[in-house]
């Protein structure tokens, strides 16, 4: 609460400040200049005290950054630059009417520019620059005839450069840099014969450069890089005698170069970098005597070389990168030289090293990367004695590095990275005692590393990634204190980590992944406390981790994967800014440590393939920018914290060969950018959550090999970016949905051993990207194969069997070229299988009811045919007549059966006594009747009835005897 005290001196201070200007103003004219530059200073914030001393109890001439005439009548200069004032520039100015200069820069000033700046008619020196200025330059600045220098550049201002900028004839210096000005360069700056200095660059100027610049012919600075300008470069710009400095970098300028620019005499720095100029460049340029820094790269120019040094006597700096350049020229240095910088990066150059280059003794550093160099370095490469940087990286050159590398004692920076150079490297590199960095990866180089590059004790920086180093890492590793990157990774070295190592105390990076490396950490590991990267998979490291590791505060990257490391991870858990944490494939045991949720920035922890025990800590869902979680293939229990719904950027979820349990987890749909969910293998049960449907950026969905029942939900048909749905070995049952049609990225789809019933929807046809497999295999699937399954024209394996599926196999099936894995067995179809399927093993089609063709029987013509139901009919009537034909037949052959046996009967009864009898004059044994007597000796049916009726009489008549 403000005291009554403090209240009333402020109301003083209110009231002071308008009095001392009244009386002020009273003491003599009104136009005092006292009085406007007191209210000048009221509108004006000024936290640092530059305005304190401006009181009308002293003289204004010695007010702080006021400049007054000789015999201190009127103020004529105005500096306050770099005083720390806020506020607005205000249009009082204007009655300043002797001012001459005025430098307000590198302040903290905001509105516009006053217009009434223009009336300041005595105005020579305007400075604004570096401010927080808006708006547009007003066109009274046109006014001041007696400007000679502009500067307000680095502000905020927009709009276009006034056309009345044209009429400051006596102006030598105009900087607009930085400003955010649009639209075309006024032609009526050639209006500017005095022009000194043109700064126009960071702006969005674009159009032309006006011919009318020709005008400006004192012009020694035009600097216009960095807009929108584009067409060609104006000849006319040959005739600005006097320029010295053209940097027109970075525009959309086109066309060749033209050759009268030869004509700037004075030109000591050209830069036209960042265009689209194309053409050679022309050898006229050679005739430009003082230039001393040429930069033409980032173009479309093409052909040899054609600017030779003997001609640029005073060039010390050539960049001529990113062109279509073809040749360096033999003669393009001689003796005398004063190059220091040639860089001819991602050209079209060729063949063997320069040798003209050699010639350049002065040269310092060269750069010819990324063209296509071949065969071997020259041997006399330490002609080069002034050589501190030499990069000939991402060409085709071979061999080994010549020996005399090692006599270039200057050599700070060796790239020669993404080669094919072989052999060892040169034990004369130790000699190398200014050498800073080698970078050497991406060759075929082989050998130890050798021991006397520890003697280049300026290095900071080590790559010999991809390469055939074999051998120890050198013991003495520990005598390069200023190491920060060891980068060995993919190469063949074996042996342990040597203890010295840890004395390379600056170390930021160590990648020694990829090579057959062994032991454990040594303990001095301890002492690389600036160590950020860490990366030793793929080795074959074992043991626990030393637990001074925890005193790694820094670290950000771990990568420990595929090794054989055991015991607890809790060493690594010392930094609280770990990104990375991977340790993939190894032997740790014990439980995760809540203590990582400490690394908020923690972005992929993978913890595969291990030991590890317990629950998955809570304290993981304070891991917000978490993408990657794998705790996959360990031995974890307990439910899946909901606390993990915090992490809201996780793509990849791997939780899978565990045993966790409880209910599927609904939370999951929150997770809106997940790609891959892996819950396989685990205890869960209940439903397949239908909030899954809100993962819409779903890749991979595995959920098999669980306890899961219930139906499959129709939002599965949101996950339209799906790739891999695998539900096997559950508990699922129902229908297959419509909406699964809708999943058209779908390439492998795996529903077997549930309880799914029903038929098999006919827009899994239309699901034409499938590729790896169908397996609908091991459920209670009924109806007919659809048809449009024909339309899987990628499809490699289909798994249709263990259902009771009826009818034909499709003849579109045969339209599956692709497809060498085929099952149908164990169900209840029959007919023809498609030809194209013969090559398939007889087990894809067994224990179906009536299937024929190859790799099976073949089929009986009729089978072959689709019966329709009037020859069904036919069919059945010819059966019933066969049957009753047989029926006849079978009654004649009981009937003749029973005959006989009458006969055998009868002649017992005549006494026995007669062993034969005859008939038609044929003997007939009756005590082995023959029931089936020859043809020739068969009786018809009617001579069988006949005799029946005679034996019958002839037995009345024995009885009536």
């Amino acid at each position: 609460m403000i005291k009554r005290s403090a209240m009333g001196s402020i109301c003083m201070c209110h009231f002071i400040l308008p009095l001392t200007i009244v009386v002020v103003a009273t003491l003599g004219d009104s136009t005092t200049e006292s009085y406007w530059l007191l209210k000048i200073k009221s509108e004006l914030v000024d936290p640092s005290g530059a305005l304190r001393n401006w009181s009308p109890t002293t003289h204004i001439c010695s007010w702080n950054g006021l400049t007054c005439e000789v015999d201190q009548t009127h103020v004529v200069g105005l500096n306050l630059s770099g005083s720390g004032i806020s506020g607005s520039i205000s249009g009082e100015f204007s009655h300043l009417i002797s001012l001459q200069a005025l430098d307000l820069s590198s302040n903290n000033l905001t509105g516009s520019i006053p217009s009434e700046l223009g009336q300041l008619q005595n105005l020579r020196i305007l400075l604004l620059y570096s401010n927080y200025l808006s708006l547009n330059i007003p066109e009274e600045i046109g006014n001041l005839s007696k400007l000679q220098v502009l500067r307000l550049g680095d502000n905020m201002l927009a709009g276009e450069i006034p056309p009345s900028i044209g009429n400051l004839s006596e102006l030598t210096v105009l900087g607009v840099a930085n400003c955010n000005l649009n639209g075309s360069i006024p032609s009526e700056v050639g209006n500017l014969k005095h022009l000194v200095s043109l700064d126009l660059q960071v702006n969005t100027l674009s159009g032309l450069i006006p011919e009318e610049i020709q005008g400006c012919q004192e012009l020694q600075n035009f600097a216009a890089s960095n807009n929108m300008l584009e067409g060609e470069i104006p000849s006319s710009m040959g005739s600005l005698k006097s320029l010295r400095i053209l940097n027109l970098a970075n525009n959309t300028l086109s066309g060749s170069i033209p050759t009268s620019l030869s004509l700037l005499s004075n030109l000591t720095y050209l830069n036209l970098l960042g265009n689209k100029l194309n053409g050679e460049i022309p050898p006229e340029l050679n005739s430009l005597s003082q230039l001393q820094k040429l930069d033409l790269s980032r173009n479309n120019l093409s052909g040899s070389l054609t600017l030779l040094n003997v001609k640029l006597q005073n060039l010390e700096t050539m960049v001529l990168s990113d062109n279509a350049l073809t040749g360096i020229p033999y003669n393009f240095c001689l003796r005398g030289s004063k190059l220091q910088q040639l860089f001819l990066a991602r050209n079209k150059l060729y063949g063997r090293f320069p040798l003209a280059l050699l010639n350049c003794s002065s040269i310092q550093q060269v750069d010819l990367s990324d063209n296509s160099f071949e065969g071997e370095l020259p041997s006399s490469l330490d002609k080069l004695q002034n050589l501190t940087d030499l990069m000939l990286n991402n060409n085709s050159f071979i061999g080994s590095l010549p020996p005399a590398i090692g006599n270039i004692s200057s050599l700070r920076s060796l790239f020669l990275f993404g080669n094919s150079f072989t052999g060892k490297i040169p034990a004369e590199i130790g000699r190398l005692k200014r050498l800073n960095t080698i970078y050497l990866y991406d060759n075929q180089m082989s050998g130890p590393i050798p021991r006397e590059l520890t003697n280049c004790t300026s290095l900071t920086g080590i790559d010999f990634f991809g390469n055939h180093f074999y051998g120890s890492i050198p013991d003495t590793i520990g005598k390069l204190k200023g190491l920060t990157v060891l980068h060995l990774r993919q190469n063949d070295l074996s042996g342990p980590i040597p203890p010295s190592m840890g004395y390379c105390k600056r170390l930021q990076l160590l990648a020694l992944a990829d090579n057959k490396l062994s032991g454990s950490i040594p303990p001095t590991f301890s002492y690389l406390s600036q160590l950020r990267t860490i990366t030793l998979y793929n080795n074959s490291f074992e043991g626990p981790l030393p637990h001074s590791l925890s005193l790694l505060r820094n670290l950000k990257i771990i990568n420990f994967s595929n090794n054989k490391f055991s015991g607890s991870i809790f060493p690594l858990t010392g930094s609280n800014s770990l990104t990375v944490l991977d340790l993939t494939n190894n032997s740790f045991s014990g439980s995760i440590p809540s203590i990582l949720a400490n690394s908020g920035d923690l972005t992929r922890l993978r913890l595969a393939n291990n030991y590890l025990t317990g629950t998955i800590p809570s304290e993981l869902g304070h891991l917000t920018e978490l993408n990657f979680l794998d705790l996959s293939f360990n031995n974890l229990t307990g439910h899946v914290p909901p606390q993990l719904s915090n992490c809201k950027r996780i793509e990849h979820l791997l939780l899978n060969n565990n045993r966790l349990g409880g209910e599927m987890l609904p939370w999951l749909g929150s997770l809106q950018e997940l790609g891959e969910l892996d819950l396989s293998f685990n205890n869960f049960r209940g439903r397949v959550p239908a909030e899954l449907g809100g993962c819409s950026k779903l890749l991979k969905l595995s959920l098999h090999h669980n306890n899961l029942s219930g139906e499959i939900p129709l939002e599965i048909g949101n996950l339209t970016s799906l790739n891999v749905f695998n539900l096997q070995r559950n508990s699922l049952s129902g229908h297959i949905p419509s909406t699964i049609q809708q999943c058209s990225k779908l390439y492998e789809l795996r529903l077997s051993e549930n309880f799914l019933s029903g038929i098999i929807p006919v827009g899994l046809g239309s699901v034409t990207e499938l590729q790896v497999i169908l397996d609908l295999s091991g459920n209670l699937f009924s109806g007919e194969i659809p048809s449009s399954l024909g339309n899987l024209m990628k499809l490699e394996r289909l798994d249709l069997s263990f259902n009771h599926l009826q009818g034909q196999v499709p003849p579109s099936l045969g339209q599956l070229t692709s497809l060498h894995v085929l099952n149908l067995s164990n169900n209840h179809l029959h007919g023809l299988i498609p030809s194209t399927f013969s090559g398939f093993p007889l087990s894809s089609f067994l224990n179906n009811d009536h299937l024929c063709g190859p790799p099976l029987a073949l089929c009986s013509e009729a089978s072959r045919m689709k019966l329709s139901n009037s020859q069904v009919a036919a069919i059945i009537v010819a059966i019933v007549l066969t049957s009753t034909l047989i029926c006849l037949v079978l009654l004649y052959i009981m009937l003749r059966i029973w005959c006989n046996w009458i006969k055998v009967a009868v002649s017992s009864e005549d006494g026995g006594m007669v062993e034969q009898k005859t008939r038609n004059g044929e003997y007939w044994n009756m005590n082995s009747p023959e029931l089936f007597p020859s043809p020739e000796k068969q009786i018809s049916a009617t001579t069988c009835i006949c005799n029946l009726k005679i034996d019958a009489a002839a037995r009345e008549n024995t009885l009536v005897r």
